[in-house]
């Protein structure tokens, strides 16, 4: 199960790659266009498209290798035992959050489809295609946040603290 799970984050993280390549390719063609002269209508808009899917698929790899963001002032202070139980709390609470999140990009993707919403930018995209992207994203982080609620209930190995260090910027 673990080796699935952590194919699922490294698939999503290497599509994520492959939308930060095709950003790159946006942008440039953009550059190119108006250094000689033409335009490609709503490079502007899958530019967009690509970055923001780029960072909903990226949600979940991040989570995994500890990369997000955290405040940890408060718990570094606590005995071992309230430690324990506020990361219980905040796993959990993350893991409800990313559902939800997850629930409602997945609701938004279905109604777009289901009203035939197209952008509003001169390429006329249905919307449900770019939504798409963050449907996954917000899934595969759902999941991922549910492995962390699982991992850190049943007794999640203590962090190194020089590890811990490192990461302060």
């Amino acid at each position: 199960m673990r080796k699935s799970l952590d194919l699922l984050y490294m698939s999503a993280a290497a599509l994520a790659a492959l939308f930060m390549v095709g950003l790159l390719v946006m942008v440039l063609l953009s550059i190119v266009g108006r250094q000689l002269h033409f335009n490609i209508p709503g490079i502007d808009a899958y530019a967009g498209y690509l970055m923001a899917g780029a960072g909903f698929l990226a949600l979940a790899h991040t989570l995994k290798r500890s990369e997000h963001i955290r405040v940890s002032l408060v718990l570094q202070n606590l005995p071992p035992a309230a430690q324990r139980w506020l990361e219980r709390w905040a796993t959990g609470a993350g893991a409800l959050l990313a559902l939800l999140f997850a629930w409602y990009s997945i609701r938004l993707v279905w109604q777009s489809l289901d009203y035939h919403d197209i952008s509003t930018s001169n390429d006329a995209t249905p919307l449900w295609i770019p939504q798409l992207s963050m449907a996954l994203g917000t899934a595969v982080f759902a999941i991922a946040s549910l492995d962390e609620f699982v991992i850190e209930w049943r007794g999640r190995p203590a962090k190194a603290a020089e590890t811990e260090a490192l990461r302060h910027e």
